[in-house]
């Protein structure tokens, strides 16, 4: 099944990506795959194959068009802000690679926090809407999950050794990119490496002008080391390496990011027991290398470990099957910072959480009910200030978090559900422990608010999953799923102005601010021909922020992206097209208070048309080519810090695999 879907999501993101990508190769057809437990998880997955028809040095517009998702973009910054549902950043949405929490933070005119991974050595990607009870929960609105590359992604099936070559250039500033990955495995051991490299120049927007700051020079790496210790159980060994030179936030900066991991797991074939346990470790620095303010040589880095244990297991009470997932996670991380302006010069926090999945199913009827116990402690000694003078935070709070889901298999084809359920998002501690002043003004200074609250959500949501075969063609499939949520936040944290100590300060907005809208995706599929049709609603209700400290989270009222095409040869040819529509939508208001005006309408809506086509040339050789922006549309992309969208760009690549 998921073979005959495996062409029409692909090439609905296909496109999407283009904005600054380097041209990758053409690969078999892979979906967004909506999975979880029942309906009790609202779960977009991009495929890897796909991704690697990507193989560029952005996923923002990829991301963009999956259901309730959207990403905070700046042309310059190469790090990757995933907003769901209107929220973003800061713990909002725990963004993660292999697993791993992205804690990385800091203040400034941009987004909250940046998950730093090359997009050509991914496997996957999964993004969770709504609580998030188990493994990467603790979050306010969901997760983003980016999964790299592993020995089973390398060497094909049946094969002991395997290797792949990438090879892209695109025009408009993309230039070259090469990726190369070798492994090998046998029935005990699994050995696998990859390395990537990409150096970009500034691209020309619609209008003809060159966007500055838009290039970069990233290499990267990974490895991995995996044992089959017999028995059931099982023993792997993971490395990420990423370095990235580029100009952002009016600095030259590199980032080096250091994500470790080791993974245990123990299935021996008994249902009851599936157990898991992970332990990782992650270190990312961040330096202004360059530029003419005073924040030259700043340094800020952010290391982070932790673990997680979960057992799952299947089994039943009488006539009713029963599936359990169980366990325990934690984090700790530390921040460090020399020159760090007004982001805390050290500080560290810490997140635990306990949690139960469970659904119940008998008959037609799943019902999941899941409960996480999550605590947050934060520590750090801040700078002296004009309202708390020297202080130190020692803050810590927890909550029981449920969610319920009721799920009806009414036919073959129809699941309604509906699902209550209730989120907590600690303050962060650049939130906290906010403090200085800004560079080379004296527009004022910045305070800290050790008295902040958590976040916390609780709200709705109503939906329905259809799925068809055999509707038009013997080897057709129809996929829908729609639905419709309301999230009430209390205690919602925004950047504010103090007026009598004419300083900017993070506070909890009074009372309940709402989020609610409509997610819909349909996919259809007979091999031959191919469409879909994604689109998102937003309606925000929240408080919004001082412009610049941070940034505006409010996604666009609507986004739509259809697609369509068809596959030729044997499929060995695939022709297809997609069109983007991102409509106008709330942003920061230029004096916002909670008694005020929370927002203005902004942005302007754009149209953007793609064209894409790959060849199969021989089980070993695939080449593609794409054209995006055809129409060389002069937009700025919704939800952009800094930078209007790329002009016409012209891809081609090629993979070579053995």
């Amino acid at each position: 099944m998921a073979g005959s879907a495996m062409g029409l999501v692909t090439l609905a993101l296909t496109t999407a990506t283009m904005a600054q990508t380097a041209a990758p190769p053409a690969v078999e057809l892979n979906p967004i795959q909506v999975t979880g437990q029942g309906a009790s998880e609202n779960r977009s997955t991009i495929d890897g194959q796909m991704l690697r028809l990507e193989a560029g040095n952005r996923v923002d517009d990829l991301l963009r068009t999956l259901p309730g998702v959207f990403t905070r973009e700046n042309a310059q910054q190469p790090g990757v802000a995933v907003n769901i549902r209107g929220f973003e950043g800061v713990g909002r949405v725990n963004m993660s690679v292999d697993g791993v929490r992205q804690n990385f933070r800091f203040t400034g005119h941009e987004a909250g926090g940046f998950t730093y991974v090359d997009p050509a050595l991914l496997a996957g990607v999964d993004v969770t809407r709504g609580t998030v009870i188990g493994t990467g929960g603790g979050a306010l609105a969901g997760t983003a999950n980016f999964r790299t590359l592993n020995v089973d992604d390398i060497v094909r099936e049946g094969q002991t050794y395997g290797a792949l070559a990438r090879l892209g250039w695109g025009s408009n500033g993309v230039d070259f990119a090469e990726m190369a990955a070798a492994g090998v495995r046998t029935e005990l051991v699994g050995v696998a490496a990859a390395i990537s490299h990409r150096s970009s120049r500034n691209y020309h927007d619609g209008y003809g002008q060159s966007v500055p700051g838009t290039g970069q020079d990233l290499i990267s790496g990974l490895a991995r080391l995996n044992f089959n210790l017999g028995e059931g159980h099982t023993l792997g060994f993971g490395m990420v390496l990423y370095d990235n030179d580029f100009y952002a936030n009016s600095y030259y900066q590199t980032v080096n990011n250091r994500t470790y991991t080791a993974n245990y797991r123990y299935n021996p074939g008994n249902p009851w027991i599936d157990l898991r346990a992970n332990a990782y470790y992650n270190d990312l620095t961040m330096k202004y290398t360059g530029g003419t303010g005073t924040a030259v040589n700043r340094t800020i880095e952010d290391e982070g470990i932790g673990f997680d244990i979960a057992n799952l297991s299947r089994f039943a009470l009488g006539p009713v099957q029963v599936v359990s997932n169980n366990g325990v996670e934690y984090f700790h991380d530390s921040v460090t910072s020399n020159n760090s302006g007004v982001n805390p010069a050290d500080g560290n926090s810490e997140l635990l959480g306990i949690f139960t999945d469970t659904t119940f199913s008998y008959n037609i009827v799943d019902f999941t009910a899941g409960l996480r116990y999550n605590y947050y402690s934060l520590s750090g000694d801040g700078i002296p200030n004009i309202r708390y003078g020297r202080y130190t935070v020692d803050n810590s709070e927890g909550s029981l978090d449920p969610r319920l889901t009721l799920a009806i298999r009414a036919t073959d084809w129809l699941q309604p559900y509906v699902t209550w359920s209730r989120s907590m998002r600690a303050p962060t501690l650049q939130e906290t422990m906010l403090g200085g002043s800004h560079p080379g003004t004296t527009s004022g200074t910045y305070l800290p608010n050790p008295e902040l609250s958590p976040e916390t959500q609780q709200g709705w949501e109503f939906g329905v999953n259809l799925r068809g075969r055999q509707m038009l063609t013997d080897n057709d499939v129809l996929r829908i799923r729609a639905n419709y949520f309301i999230m009430n936040v209390e205690d919602y944290i925004v950047a504010t102005y103090v007026a009598p100590l004419r300083s900017f300060q993070y506070q909890n907005v009074p009372g309940s601010s709402r989020v609610q809208g409509f997610e819909f995706e349909a996919n259809y599929d007979a091999r031959v021909a191919f469409g879909s049709i994604n689109y998102t609603h937003t309606d925000s209700k929240l408080a919004s922020q001082v412009p610049g400290l941070g940034a505006s989270q409010y996604t666009p009222d609507h986004v739509v992206a259809v697609t369509a095409g068809g596959r030729m040869f044997d499929e060995r040819l695939t022709l297809g097209a997609r069109y983007t529509y991102v409509s106008g939508g709330l942003t920061a208001g230029l004096n916002p208070t909670f008694t005020g005006a929370t927002a203005v309408e902004g942005g302007k809506p754009y149209n953007l048309f793609d064209l894409f086509a790959s060849v199969r040339v021989t089980d070993n050789l695939d080449l593609n080519a794409r054209v995006t922006n055809v129409f060389d549309v002069a937009y700025t992309p919704f939800l952009s810090t800094n930078g209007t969208g790329q002009g016409r760009t012209f891809y081609f690549g090629l993979q070579v695999r053995l």
